[in-house]
């Protein structure tokens, strides 16, 4: 597999099927340890911290962001090089960047090949760094376009297989020592209901806000609800004693870390909105070093089927929405007294169809375009074994192919940055070959 240079190989907008308003996630609650704790600065920090630091294995701390709803790669990424693109979207196409259009209307070139839409354009900097990898015509060989499957069978990391529950991200903090041995918390999906790419990690929790993780109720009879959960729960068995206390051992943690006050380093300012207060968070949180080791966000309202929106409307609002956040949080922890190593992965369960539709959309389809951001990553490039978008190079006559399996990727980032090495349980039947995606 080649670098394509040579050419010659918290929620969006509406969603726009039937099948995706009827998604929904179970809630899921596992957690348990015991906290060792020590003081911490500077003032935003907690004021504890663990005995033991984090970093001690050198592993990364991976964001995995889910763009749910089938994100369009072909707009996030612009094959301006590629003529078909054109052919097969005359009216919903961002123009290629010797176009003589309004800014606005056209690609950034990132390579002469690719390029950037103006609403993708925030990440330009962490790109230009090296710190930033876009991997083009890649996904699941999942063949369903159904959002129910596709999203369940990437996020399990095994496609066609019902009997699979665990998450690829949960099956690996399962299989690995704890980066801090005495971490009470390892995983955050930060969201109502735990992401089913996380689930089976122990000491994992759902949170939708991490400044306001608290028992519900009125703060005046909080101290007496919580020495009744205390009472309650204290004498009983584990797994629902441990469960009981580490939660309210993690709801103090948190709170030792002041998220509403937290001030980003390198200048960075993030997105108002449910996403960009989440990244906001999650930098706050992994400079805090309390052992956490990774972070589930989601970005739904991507399947726009009508009205796309790519410079005005929907998916432009998405695609701002996506850069402004990961642009803020590259300046941010890359900058500042605390630097945590790190690993951003951006997927989605699979593309848009080519040709656009007769609503100015795009309908379900196959390969779409990842990102991987953070300080290992080599990137500064577009990762592409480019299949071509003309007659008989499309999947099934219709889609993007996929020449990179997203397991590949993910499978080498878990090896090489994240201290796995189990790999065939982390994604079971799959035998991945390394794209070269981090050093």
């Amino acid at each position: 597999m080649t670098d394509h240079a040579a050419h010659d190989a918290p929620s969006g907008g509406p969603c726009g099927c039937d099948e995706y308003l009827r998604l929904s996630r179970r809630n899921f609650l596992a957690a348990s340890g015991v906290a060792a704790l020590a003081s911490a600065a500077p003032a935003w920090l907690p004021r504890v911290a663990l005995a033991e630091s984090h970093r001690s294995s050198q592993r990364d701390v991976i964001v995995s962001v889910y763009l749910r709803g089938a994100s369009d790669g072909l707009t996030m990424v612009v094959p301006f090089g590629d003529p078909n693109y054109y052919t097969a979207r005359p009216s919903l196409n961002v123009a290629p960047p010797d176009a003589n259009v309004d800014p606005s209307l056209k690609a950034t070139s990132l390579d002469g090949f690719f390029g950037l839409p103006a609403a993708m354009l925030p990440l330009l900097p962490a790109y230009q760094s090296g710190q930033l990898l876009f991997v083009h015509a890649t996904g699941s060989h999942d063949p369903s376009r159904s959002h129910f499957d596709a999203q369940r069978f990437m996020e399990v990391g095994k496609a066609q297989d019902p009997t699979l529950g665990t998450g690829w991200l949960g099956r690996h903090l399962a299989s690995v020592t704890p980066m801090s041995p005495n971490a009470i918390l390892r995983a955050v999906g930060i969201s109502t209901g735990l992401m089913r790419t996380l689930v089976g990690a122990p000491d994992t929790l759902p949170i939708p806000n991490l400044d306001t993780f608290d028992i519900a109720g009125s703060s005046t009879t909080l101290a007496s609800r919580r020495a009744a959960l205390q009472d309650l729960y204290g004498p009983v068995a584990d797994p629902v004693h441990a469960a009981a206390m580490t939660t309210l051992q993690t709801i103090d943690l948190l709170n030792t870390i002041n998220f509403a006050g937290y001030a980003p380093s390198g200048g960075a300012v993030y997105p108002t909105g449910n996403f960009g207060t989440a990244f906001k968070s999650t930098a706050a949180l992994l400079k805090a070093q309390i052992g956490v080791e990774a972070v589930a966000i989601d970005l739904g309202g991507w399947d726009t089927h009508a009205n796309q929106g790519i410079f005005t409307g929907t998916m432009a609002g998405l695609m701002s929405q996506l850069a402004q956040a990961l642009a803020a949080f590259h300046a941010d922890m890359n900058n500042g007294p605390v630097q945590p190593s790190h690993i951003v992965t951006v997927l989605s369960e699979f593309g848009r169809r080519v040709a656009q539709n007769g609503s100015a959309g795009t309908d379900h389809g196959h390969g779409n375009a990842a990102l991987i951001m953070g300080n290992a990553v080599t990137g500064g490039r577009v990762l592409a074994n480019w299949p071509g978008l003309g007659p008989g190079q499309l999947y099934q006559g219709l889609d993007l192919a996929v020449t990179i399996d997203y397991r590949d990727v993910l499978a080498e980032i878990v090896q090489e940055r994240l201290g796995g090495t189990d790999l065939s349980y982390i994604f079971p039947g799959h035998t991945p070959a390394f794209q070269g995606v981090v050093s």
